[in-house]
This record gives structure tokens, sequence and C-alpha cells, in this order.
């Protein structure tokens, strides 16, 4: 990763208008990985399409938690659509504590992981290479 050391990530991290288990979990596993910087450029309470659209336009990646997809799927379904639209890169994150995905919004993500940090970030940088923003 030492190439990678100097460069902050622009990233939109879904997450609903109160605060989550799942997102503070996130802001945490992306933390705790060392040389990862990344700026989240996603407002919790701007949700409507053309807000997201602000938000992602200049994002690298985009990231849905999809254990909120219960809590709004309007919301989460919203932000893909978006991301999709942009074409950018969706890094999906499995529910906590579950292995399944719901079928309708699994298809949209460019990969599918777990909760494991070097896995979220490592997702993260191959999203961004199958893309062509190799460094």
């Amino acid at each position: 990763m030492m190439e990678n050391e100097s460069i902050t990530y622009k990233l939109f991290l879904s997450q609903l208008k109160e605060s989550t288990y799942e997102y503070d979990k996130l802001i945490g596993k992306l933390e705790s990985v060392n040389d990862f910087q990344y700026i989240n450029h996603s407002i919790a309470d701007k949700t409507d399409k053309d807000d997201l659209k602000e938000q992602m336009k200049s994002v690298d990646v985009v990231v849905i938690l999809s254990g909120l997809y219960s809590a709004d799927k309007d919301l989460i379904q919203r932000e893909i659509d978006v991301a999709v639209e942009l074409g950018k890169p969706i890094v999906m994150i499995r529910p906590y504590g579950l292995e399944t995905v719901p079928g309708n919004i699994e298809k949209k993500a460019s990969e599918v992981i777990g909760w494991n940090a070097g896995c979220i970030v490592d997702s993260i940088h191959e999203s961004l290479d199958e893309e062509g923003y190799d460094d």
C-alpha cells in the first residue's frame, strides 16, 4: 500500500438522518486502517436526488451499507440510482452480522464485502483500479 499513502480518497458513505450502529462502525473501520485517508462527502440531512448528485459528483467511490436498506429503502435505492447514473463504482457492505444482501441492490454493486477493515479498503482500491484510476 505504499503507493497509496499520499492519496486521500473521496467517498460517499451511505447513512440515514440519524446516526446508526452500522455507519458508526464503518467510520471506525476506515479510521483504523493505517495509511488510508478519506473525505466523506455525504451529508445526512440532504437526501433528495439533486442533493445526492451534488454530493457524489466528485467522489471516487460510493460505499453502501446494505444493512440500512431495511430502515429506509427509498433513500438507499436513491443513493444507488444516483451512483449508477453518475457511473461511480459501488462498494456494498453486507448487513452487520448477516451474509445476505437484498438481491435487487446487490446486482448494482461493483463488489459486495463483509466488515473486515482491510477488505473494505482493498475493495475501494480495487474498484478504482477497475475504473481506470490506477496510480
